[in-house]
């Protein structure tokens, strides 16, 4: 087996590493959901690479045909996507709400204002 014959795996990999460095790393929200979009695209291709078989066809039975590729990831995936999407909108929503409540998306800045805000209450 040579490197190149798991290329979509070593894509896969990377982009996982690099989607979690980001989230991790970045105090930004935005780029937090930048790279949780990044990593969700990982895990689509994980699952989308091994349902494509070379020389496969359509799950339709006919003369001539012998191996068939299983549509059922790509309606998973599909599905994935939508919800995804979904999910970001939501996310940037929510981004939206703290940018107008703290005056800011940097996340060392929001932990701050609200320990701030707790003090005052607490006195």
């Amino acid at each position: 087996m040579t490197l190149a014959s798991h290329f979509s795996y070593w894509i896969t990999l990377f982009l996982m590493v690099a989607g979690l460095f980001i989230v991790i790393a970045r105090g930004n929200l935005i780029k937090k959901l930048v790279g949780l979009g990044i990593f969700q695209t990982s895990v689509y291709l994980l699952y989308i690479a091994p349902g494509k078989l070379i020389g496969g066809t359509a799950p339709i039975l006919a003369e001539g045909f012998k191996v068939y590729s299983n549509p059922l990831p790509h309606v998973l995936i599909l599905t994935a996507i939508v919800v995804g999407v979904a999910t970001l909108a939501l996310g940037l929503a929510l981004v939206v709400r703290i940018r107008e409540a703290y005056g800011s998306i940097e996340e060392d800045e929001i932990l701050q204002r609200d320990h701030s805000y707790q003090a005052e209450d607490a006195a």
